[in-house]
């Protein structure tokens, strides 16, 4: 069975900003082994798979550690192929998860994902965590991630996190964030539980981001830039118990994957 295989740089508008994402087409399922082995082999923040499931698409994500609920960049990376390189001639591509159901629509060079909203609930700062940063946060919430508030884009900048110590969390990982004078704001992202110190852009982390700075700046549309060493921008919009998270694409390899190199797994 031939195995293609795309690898693209999502929330970028020019190759390698951004986040890579390797993206893997399926016509039915590969054992979850050799998913995590592929992931693993591409060493990538996230690897997707997907296959046809009526008129949407069934899509899964990795890590090279291990398999997550919700991947915003991975689904952008998804789409732009689906758009772009299998010939899917519509505006909107919608895909089940384990998070329910998503979509992807385009407008241009622009695509939107339509993610479910995850507020987080404010808590006490934890030891752990403030060690793990380096520097205390002016405010703490949590819900799939902790969402740590700076007050300053400089402070925000200058973490320097111990990952070991992150890596113990009780969440998947950190949104750090903070406001800023060009942006609305900006935000760093940590989860090395699942092999990944500093991700580039986390498409899905806007899922709790929106919602708390839609509320603190009294805006529905937000323009945000992850202030990763590759970077990226964001837009970010309230819609009501959904978030449109919206970025490019910009396409860097592909290829095929040896099935050979499977079969043992």
């Amino acid at each position: 069975m031939k195995l293609s295989i795309f690898q693209v740089d999502a929330f970028a508008d020019r190759p390698f900003t951004g986040n890579p994402a390797a993206v893997v087409p399926l016509q039915e399922w590969l054992n979850d082994r050799q998913m995590q082995a592929i992931a693993e082999e591409n060493n990538l923040s996230e690897t997707a798979f997907f296959v046809p499931e009526g008129d949407a698409y069934r899509i899964r994500w990795f890590t090279p550690e291990d398999e997550v609920d919700l991947c915003g960049h991975a689904t952008l990376a998804s789409a732009f192929v689906l758009f772009n390189k299998l010939g899917h001639d519509d505006e909107r591509i919608d895909f089940k998860s384990r998070s329910g159901p998503l979509s992807v629509s385009r407008a241009g060079e622009w695509l939107t994902l339509d993610f479910p909203a995850q507020p987080a609930a404010t808590v006490e700062p934890n030891e752990r965590l403030t060690a793990g940063l380096g520097e205390a946060p002016a405010a703490v919430l949590a819900g799939e991630d902790y969402l740590a508030v700076y007050d300053s884009e400089a402070t925000l900048a200058a973490l320097v996190p111990d990952f070991a110590l992150l890596a113990k969390l009780d969440r998947r990982g950190v949104s750090a964030t903070a406001p800023s004078e060009k942006y609305d704001f900006v935000v760093r992202f940590f989860a090395p539980a699942l092999g990944v110190n500093e991700d580039p852009v986390t498409g899905s982390a806007y899922t709790q981001l929106a919602p708390y700075w839609s509320s603190r700046l009294g805006k529905s549309r937000l323009h945000a830039k992850q202030i990763s060493a590759r970077g990226g921008e964001v837009i970010c919009e309230m819609a009501g118990e959904r978030v449109l998270i919206s970025g490019q694409a910009r396409m860097f390899m592909q290829g095929v994957i040896d099935p050979a190199s499977l079969e043992d797994l």
